[in-house]
Formats: structure tokens, C-alpha cells, sequence
């Protein structure tokens, strides 16, 4: 959960600097793909889904500039951290997947203890996948969904997503992170191959 309320900031930060910045042609439920190089002893990885007709896939602008790997957002980039779906992927480094997603709502809650969790519904997936919902105190909702790829994988990774409890698209916004983690596909793409064919290190 901190990794996320520290997106969030970011994401406010970013509201001055991006009152005039251009923003990405949003894509058509067309494929998008978001892919990061080998870290910290794990593989290099990607991950594609379908992003909601008129939302927009960002990887590097945006996505880099707020610290996660990749966003998915509606209209023009506005640094209000609602609506955007955050895609965020690590190396495995807790025992299970459990054990990630107990950690994120412990500390969500040691945050705020007034909070309401619940579990967040999903399709079967190939993969092991879990998701929360939570109900601030704030009056903001925040969907997540940790999914586990598998050992050999090396990582784990996280989609994301704040809404306001009163938001009056609030049921239908939430749908669509519902569809794009369900279109999600992780892979690891093999070793990009120097001339002579020896694999890059």
C-alpha cells in the first residue's frame, strides 16, 4: 500500500507539469505492452493486455516519471491520481503471494484503521492472482490485484487503481481494471542475442 499512496503523490505532483504537456494517442482495445530488462537477479519480463477504448497506455512518460512501469489513463494526463490503472512489477522476494498481498493490506490498514477490506472478484487466470478492495476513510476506493506468473518467473506484479466512492462511473470504471487484468499475459522474453549469437548479458 505504500508503494501505491507514494504513486498517488507522485501523481499530484505531476499536475503542474502536465497542464500543457501532450499525451499519447489513446489506443482502441488494441493490444498494449508494457516489458522491463532483468533486475536484481530476475529475468527480464512483459506483460500485454487490452487497454479500454479511449484510454490511453503509457510505459515511459508518464509511467516513468511516477516511479511504476505503466499506466493506463482516460482523457488527458492530469496528475489526479483517480482513474489511472497503475501496473507495478518486482523480483520475488516474500515467501508466497499471501504473504504479498497480506503485507499491502496490513499496510493499508496501519494507515488507515477505519478502512474497509474486502475481496476483489476475478476471473479464473492461468496464473495465481489475488485481489483486495479497499474502502477509505478518505472516500477514495483502491482496487488491487497481486498475481504471481509462477517461480520460474522471477516476478510478481500488481495492478492498481483509485476511484472516488462517489464517483458517478464508479461501478463502470471498475469494470474495465476488472477487464484489463483479466486480459493480462505475462511472459519472459528471451535474451536479446549479440551478433555471433551469444546471448546480451
Amino acid at each position: 500500500m505504500t508503494r501505491r499512496r507514494n504513486v498517488m503523490l507522485a501523481l499530484l505532483l505531476l499536475s503542474v507539469f502536465t497542464a500543457t504537456a501532450q499525451v499519447a494517442k489513446p489506443v482502441d482495445h488494441n493490444e498494449v505492452a508494457a516489458e522491463g530488462n532483468a533486475d536484481a537477479g530476475a529475468p527480464a519480463w512483459s506483460i500485454t493486455t487490452h487497454a479500454p477504448s479511449g484510454w490511453t497506455a503509457d510505459c515511459c512518460k508518464y509511467a516513468g516519471a511516477i516511479g511504476v512501469n505503466f499506466v493506463i489513463y482516460q482523457g488527458d494526463w492530469s496528475g489526479n491520481p483517480e482513474r489511472v490503472m497503475v501496473l507495478n512489477v518486482w523480483p520475488r522476494k516474500l515467501p508466497s503471494l499471501a504473504a504479498e498481498w497480506q503485507a499491502d493490506q496490513a499496510n493499508y490498514l496501519k494507515k488507515d484503521p477505519k478502512a474497509q477490506v474486502s475481496a476483489f472478484p476475478l476471473s479464473p487466470k492461468a496464473m495465481a492472482c489475488h485481489g483486495l478492495h479497499y474502502q477509505g476513510s478518505d472516500g477514495l476506493d483502491d482496487v488491487v490485484v497481486f498475481c504471481d506468473p509462477g517461480k520460474a518467473a522471477g516476478n510478481r506484479f500488481s495492478w492498481s487503481m483509485t476511484v472516488a466512492a462517489k464517483d458517478p462511473k464508479r461501478a463502470e470504471v471498475i469494470a474495465l481494471f476488472r477487464q484489463v487484468v483479466d486480459a493480462s499475459r505475462y511472459a519472459n522474453p528471451p535474451p536479446v542475442s549479440k551478433p555471433g549469437g551469444k546471448p546480451a548479458h
